[in-house]
């Protein structure tokens, strides 16, 4: 870790090497960069994000199914989905 003193000496050394005159210049680059770099990490995440809910969601649906007695092998998501809410309004409507 960097401290106090070794940051300073750091920010002196650019001082020299760049001047009073580039250092608002430098530092506005280095904002939008580190600005745009978390903008493109947000992203990447929130593309996840709903992928991830879907998967969870269709093992949802999976284990709700079997628990029930339907067969989930070779069936799309949304085909156990229908059979699973036919099979709870026909408990429904026998209860």
């Amino acid at each position: 870790m960097i401290g106090y003193g070794e940051l300073l000496i750091i920010l002196f050394i650019i001082l020299l090497l760049f001047g009073g005159k580039k250092l608002p210049e430098l530092a506005r680059s280095l904002g939008s960069a580190v600005r745009e770099f978390n903008k493109s990490s947000k992203v990447e995440y929130e593309e996840e994000k709903p992928q991830k809910k879907q998967d969870e969601e269709a093992a949802a649906i999976i284990e709700a199914a079997k628990r029930m007695g339907i067969e989930t092998e070779g069936k799309s998501i949304k085909e156990i989905a229908e059979e699973l809410v036919k099979a709870t309004e026909r408990r429904a409507q026998k209860a």
